[in-house]
């Protein structure tokens, strides 16, 4: 066996990772049926598969999405090797707002805005942008390693993601589970656009808080713009304080532009120890005061309009906007002597995440899904049936979320924080804002004509538009689309798809805390209700990337690190294990470049060591590494024997963590540092009838190593079973190591 001159060299991941890429690559062995043509996987096999959860075509991959591809392609290596039928199915996510909104600023930047453009044009300039933003994602995705199918591949606005949108929509209508109505939204004036929970920034907010005399109460806000409208107050029915007032009393008094009569309200979503107890609320601009007024069928008005300024029930303050109106309208009250005194106040704040814009909730026409509705639950396509709700009985999307974490059938991890989380979050849900005022995106398959209305999976006709039909301008929330991706990937809504039927429920969702509601949720809501099925088994939650000072990266701090530059400059493999080693699920973790380059070293180390162990084994001859070994290396392969139990152990209880950090003190510290060393004088000496076993011993803990090794540090791992004597194929369709007696 003659070691190649580049193996004496140190490793170079700069040089040998793009060489290792294409040759997976062109191997089709990340596609499981190349595999099963190939013989290397069972027809027959235990399946295992996982959807990529699809990267924003916005721009560049950052290390939350490194963490992600790393522990992702642990778990699919892994199971490759094990000999299942293992599919990870890549995309990209057309992230209808983030998307539009950059190239709106692009935009602006040359003067021109994309109403003088027109929708289609615009939209020819988002696609070409989002394009070139998914080649990108698409080549970072390959340097770290990511052994996705690639001939599979989905993005969430193409065109069979658009007839899975359209079927759903359709059904979903057709069921009264979409209707459209007036509820309140998160409206965004500078964006000019309703948008969900997820795409809001909380900011802190130093600002004054004010208590001003409303008839007999003292009232406080941090907005007293709102209040023109404001004609009932509200407190809990159980406070003593206000025994007196009865709930439908009327109450005439003084306020902002002249006399009114306000009506009290008993409610027990009121805080008695919150200010004064008493409240009253302006239903149009607020959650939780809209919820009030729709318990007690109470009239509600609008203060604010969608750009952000007072309407004319403001009176002499009509047209400003807020920040002009405030200290006005308080010296107003102040003069009228209804101003009881104004305290510091900090709060957060709700803005747009991609405009900046401030939040104001307005109450519009939009079309929602209804998570209290009922609808009668499918049997099971492919899958058991979520327990607690049987097949044909009436259920609702709020019932079906609870039950499939409540029952254990889908397991979060780590469970014991994260499901309080979602179990909280679901029972508070309200119905769902799906339609955005964006051009980007799917449009909402319903269409007008005079009174009448008309949702189909297509147009009315041929020739609608001549027939005077006109579809709705609006497009449907991203999250619509992506709540479909576990099987509108796999080739629903044709329910006989052969994806379908291996691949579906998957077996686990890796992703983060951050979408635990807004994604992870929506899924099972969608696959409970299209399949009767759950869309997986495990959801895995990776904690955040912080900066080495545990300081969250931001632009604004400017503390991040490029992981497609620190995989170019020390190798993925060094990137991986960074960010990979004692990093628990859940768990928030401390990350810098000196991290990176101290597994670097650990790379080289592991090229080293397989360098001596080849030198030492040259006139081996092949194959006898797998029968030799006397009492003396029969105790190593024991030890050795013990780690594939204990590493299987771990992969099998998600713990990567512990596995990759095992493996690393094992290979550095047992094998490199002791077993090399107490058999180096045996090797050493060809006289020795010890001799033979020694090399087929190392070789056989090399050949282990690699392979346990491979699911967390790929490239090096492959580069060095290039040169393997027992050597058949890629290391990455290798079978997992057993027990030597096995």
């Amino acid at each position: 066996m003659a070691i190649p001159d580049k193996f004496l060299k140190p490793y170079a991941p700069e040089v040998a990772e793009p060489v290792t890429e294409r040759e997976w690559e062109e191997s089709g062995f990340a596609n499981p049926d190349k595999c099963i043509e190939a013989g290397i996987t069972a027809a027959d096999a235990e399946k295992f598969s996982i959807m990529l959860p699809p990267p924003n075509v916005t721009g560049m991959l950052h290390t939350g999405h490194a963490i992600m591809l790393a522990i992702q392609d642990i778990m699919v290596r892994h199971a490759r090797m094990q000999g299942k039928k293992t599919l990870w199915l890549p995309g990209t996510d057309h992230a209808a707002i983030a998307t539009q909104s950059v190239v709106e600023k692009q935009l602006s930047r040359e003067g021109v805005r994309r109403t003088e453009l027109g929708r289609e044009k615009f939209l020819e300039k988002v696609e070409a942008y989002a394009a070139a933003s998914r080649e990108t994602i698409v080549s970072q995705m390959k340097a770290m390693g990511a052994s996705v199918d690639w001939s599979r591949e989905a993005y969430t606005l193409d065109a069979t993601r658009n007839l899975a949108v359209r079927t759903a929509f359709k059904k979903m209508f057709d069921d009264g589970l979409i209707y459209r109505g007036d509820r309140i939204v998160n409206w965004d004036p500078k964006g000019q656009t309703t948008i969900s929970d997820d795409e809001i920034v909380y900011a802190e907010e130093k600002t004054k808080f004010y208590y001003f005399r409303y008839g007999p109460f003292t009232i406080g806000t941090s907005r007293p713009e709102t209040k023109f409208g404001d004609k009932h107050v509200v407190m809990h029915p159980d406070d003593a304080r206000y025994a007196e007032f009865k709930h439908g009393q009327k109450i005439d008094l003084e306020w902002i532009n002249g006399p009114i009569t306000a009506t009290v309200i008993k409610d027990e979503a009121i805080d008695p120890a919150f200010g004064s107890g008493v409240m009253t609320i302006t239903p149009w601009h607020s959650t939780v005061d809209f919820e009030i007024a729709e318990r007690h069928k109470l009239e509600r008005e609008q203060i604010i309009d969608r750009y952000g300024k007072l309407l004319p029930i403001a009176g002499e303050f009509a047209e400003m906007k807020i920040a002009e109106a405030r200290e006005k309208i308080v010296a107003k009250l102040e003069a009228k002597g209804l101003l009881v005194k104004i305290e510091d106040y900090t709060h957060n704040v709700a803005t747009a995440e991609r405009t900046g814009g401030m939040i104001e909730p307005q109450i519009m026409r939009q079309w929602f899904v209804d998570v209290n509705k009922e609808f009668k639950m499918e049997a099971p396509l492919h899958g058991a049936s979520i327990p607690g709700i049987k097949p044909g009985s009436k259920t609702t999307f709020k019932k079906v979320m609870l039950a499939a974490v409540e029952s254990g059938q889908i397991k979060i991890l780590p469970g014991d924080r994260f499901e309080r989380i979602y179990f909280n979050w679901i029972e508070n849900l309200r119905d769902w804002c799906i339609s955005r005022q964006i051009w980007y995106g799917h449009r909402i398959p319903v269409w007008y004509r005079g009174e009448e209305t008309y949702c189909g999976i297509e147009a009315p006709s041929k020739n609608w538009e001549s027939e005077g039909w006109a579809q709705d301008e609006d497009t449907l929330d991203t999250w619509f689309s992506s709540g479909l991706w576990t099987f509108s990937t796999l080739g629903w809504p044709n329910l006989e798809a052969a994806d379908l039927e291996t691949y579906h429920p998957t077996d686990i969702l890796e992703t983060g805390a951050d979408i635990l509601f807004f994604w992870v949720a929506r899924m099972i809501l969608m696959s409970g209700y299209f399949l009767g099925e759950i869309p997986f088994h495990t959801v895995y939650i990776h904690g955040l990337v912080r900066d080495a000072k545990g300081r969250k990266i931001s632009k604004s701090l400017g503390n991040g690190l490029d992981p497609l530059v620190m995989s170019q400059t020390h190798g993925a493999d060094a990137l991986r294990l960074a960010l990979i080693v004692g990093n628990g699920p859940g768990a928030d973790i401390n990350f810098s470049e000196d991290k990176i380059r101290a597994y670097r070293k650990f790379c080289n180390k592991l090229w080293n060591i397989a360098r001596f162990v080849y030198e030492s084994c040259e006139d081996l001859p092949i194959g006898e590494h797998e029968v030799l070994e006397n009492s003396r290396d029969a105790g190593y392969l024991s030890e050795l024997d013990g780690l594939v139990v204990d590493i299987d152990a771990e992969m099998g209880r998600f713990h990567y963590h512990l596995a990759s950090e095992k493996l690393y003190h094992f290979a550095w510290h047992r094998f490199a540092d002791e077993i090399l060393e107490e058999l180096k004088p045996t090797i050493q000496n060809k006289e020795s009838h010890e001799r033979a076993s020694a090399q087929a011993t190392l070789l056989r803990f090399l050949d282990t190593l690699l392979k346990l090794l491979h699911p967390f540090a790929p490239f090096v791992t492959e580069e060095i079973w290039r040169h393997h004597p027992a050597r058949k194929s890629l290391l990455m369709v290798e079978r997992w190591p057993r027990k030597a007696k096995e």
